[in-house]
């Protein structure tokens, strides 16, 4: 975290990459790396003056840059989405306490998204795509609403080159397409693991989705213990201070948003 942070430095866009009509990843510059680390699974506070700001989820990190992956949805993210590389915008952060990908080493790893769900843990996928050695499997099950919604569609087809098992799914095609289609949770209850002592699973998406995919985890035996969530929703200031993210005695933004789903279950919202 920066040494005011309440102060957001401004970033240069490197890149920006369109996956649809809404969702675009805008590739940052950030020299920050060695002072302020950050993991997958944190976020930044992303403003415009004038517009406001939002958290947004890391969903990239190299060296010099990170990446942020964007749904056009209000005033703000209209006004992001007019920039283009060599333009640039404000950040604050790393916020929250993210993926420590050591819980992850020798465990056969289960990832579950929905949606822009996929970009909290772009991070581990790619940090293991990697490293396979370090894990005894990773499973990634990733769904859509259609075909248009499908992101990181270039990543995909890498991380499936690196050995990573992905299992892209459309709620809706149109006749003639021949990829898979359905719920995530159709492709969970078909997994199998040897030892499901080893199995470590993540969920990250709409709370429906959440819902009955922590189900069919548990129907195919993945301890509850071994099931970690990523909830953003509600977090704003990213500094435990407007109380927005409050549940309970936990602040999302600073607690999470990454939280086992037996620590989640216990909160009243």
């Amino acid at each position: 975290m920066a040494k005011n942070e309440y102060l957001p430095f401004r970033s240069t866009i490197l890149k920006v990459i369109r996956h649809s009509e809404k969702e675009y990843t805008f590739r940052m510059a950030y020299d920050k790396a060695n002072e302020f680390p950050v993991k997958p699974g944190q976020f930044f506070e992303i403003s415009i003056p004038k517009y406001g700001e939002a958290p947004i989820s890391v969903s990239g990190i190299t060296h010099h840059s990170l990446d942020f992956t964007i749904r056009r949805v209000g005033s703000l993210t209209d006004e992001i989405f007019e920039n283009y590389e060599g333009g640039s915008f404000f950040m604050r952060g790393p916020y929250g306490n993210g993926f420590d990908v050591t819980m992850f080493k020798d465990k056969d790893i289960v990832l579950v998204a929905g949606g822009s769900g996929l970009s909290p843990v772009h991070g581990v996928i790619d940090y293991f795509a990697d490293h396979m050695e370090e894990c005894r499997s990773l499973t990634v099950i990733a769904g859509f609403k259609s075909i248009e919604d499908i992101l990181f569609r270039a990543d995909i087809v890498r991380w499936k080159e690196d050995g990573i098992c992905i299992i892209d799914t459309v709620d809706a095609a149109p006749e003639g397409y021949t990829g898979r289609t359905g719920m995530v949770t159709k492709y969970i209850s078909a997994l199998q693991f040897k030892n499901m002592a080893h199995v470590i699973a993540v969920v990250v998406g709409p709370p429906p989705m959440i819902k009955w995919s922590i189900k069919g985890l548990k129907d195919i035996g993945v301890d509850e213990e071994d099931i970690w969530l990523s909830e953003s929703r509600k977090m704003c200031c990213g500094l435990g201070k407007c109380g927005h993210c409050r549940i309970g005695d936990i602040y999302v933004c600073q607690d999470g948003p990454v939280f086992k789903y037996t620590k989640l279950r216990t909160l009243i919202d």
